[in-house]
């Protein structure tokens, strides 16, 4: 009975320690969380619009696919991935950010080329807006989400990792997919919601008790898709301001500080000539413009080069699959 008691002992303490372990894990993934906060917010405002044009019950099932995507892109490739160059190699973290930050630069400079000088709407740029299979177009779609969503998760899971106090593997490892985990729920649950108020509106139009239920309804219906609108120019922008600041960074990290040297000077004059209580508001939009400038000039930049050049070599690699009779 005595060795029982002992063995039960035992297990308690290890219990404790296990559920201090989990608390622990869970505080730094929240603390961590916090300060990828810019990077998810781009993410949230980028996803909406690759569920723009396809039907209403479409919606939701292509958000899931990202996030599961998305929780792949995390968990498999980029927490492992992370913890390998933390640990061997972490002189290769900033260039491989930064051809990530280029990817974003060219793609949201894409986006506003093809709307200056093909006189298109932004959505229209996307291959499911033209004729072929519905499935298909979803599947290209989605595959695009999760290739912008894996260059923000790099992002995040990067700059979860550098908040992260110095600890032993397994501490850094669960706390990265801890908060990985939880960022993804929180983009993607709230994009879920973003893009289904217009439904939400409808239904409480037709179901609303009170007039002034059915009114939000119609309100909801009739601002939503300029809000999604809205969003799809707010995601374009993020990429450019993303990007441009991963660019700069790395640029930054590798001894070349003079233009990030630069855009913090301007950013911090500009904020200390309005009033003290706008200062840091001032300084951050700055900062964060001058960043999203360099992004476009950036992708202006890369479009060239890489639908000339770099597209076509791909191509050469590409296997062509026979014409079907």
């Amino acid at each position: 009975m005595s060795g029982l008691l002992a063995l039960l002992d035992d297990v308690a303490a290890i219990a404790k320690v296990a559920a201090a372990s989990i608390d622990d894990v869970a505080a730094q993934a929240a603390k961590a969380g916090a300060k990828a906060a810019g990077a998810v917010i781009d993410d949230a405002a980028v996803t909406p619009k690759y569920v723009h044009g396809f039907e209403a019950k479409r919606e939701l099932p292509i958000i899931w696919k990202i996030a599961r995507g998305s929780i792949k892109n995390k968990l498999l490739i980029l927490l492992p991935a992370a913890l390998l160059l933390a640990n061997f190699a972490p002189g290769l973290i900033a260039p491989l950010l930064m051809l990530g930050g280029a990817y974003l630069c060219f793609e949201g400079a894409e986006k506003i080329a093809h709307v200056l000088f093909h006189n298109e709407e932004a959505h229209q740029v996307f291959k499911e807006d033209k004729p072929g299979d519905p499935a298909h177009l979803e599947e290209e779609k989605a595959a695009g989400a999760i290739k912008t969503d894996f260059i923000l998760s790099a992002e995040i899971m990067t700059i979860i990792l550098a908040a992260i106090p110095e600890s032993n593997f397994w501490m850094e490892a669960s706390t990265l997919a801890v908060a990985g985990v939880g960022i993804t729920v929180a983009v993607y649950g709230s994009v879920a919601l973003i893009v289904k108020m217009d439904d939400f509106g409808l239904w409480l139009n037709a179901n609303g008790n009170f007039s002034i239920t059915r009114g939000f309804g119609r309100w909801l219906v009739m601002v939503m898709p300029k809000f999604m609108k809205l969003l799809t120019v707010v995601g374009t922008a993020a990429m450019l301001w993303v990007g441009g600041s991963i660019v700069i960074h790395g640029m930054e990290q590798l001894g070349v500080g003079w233009l990030g040297h630069h855009i913090h000077d301007w950013a911090y004059a500009i904020g200390h000539a309005v009033p003290e209580a706008w200062t840091g508001f001032v300084e951050w939009v700055s900062k964060a413009t001058m960043d999203g400038i360099f992004g476009l000039a950036l992708g202006f930049v890369l479009i060239p080069i890489t639908t000339k050049v770099i597209s076509p070599l791909v191509g050469l690699f590409r296997k062509e699959k026979p014409a079907s009779h």
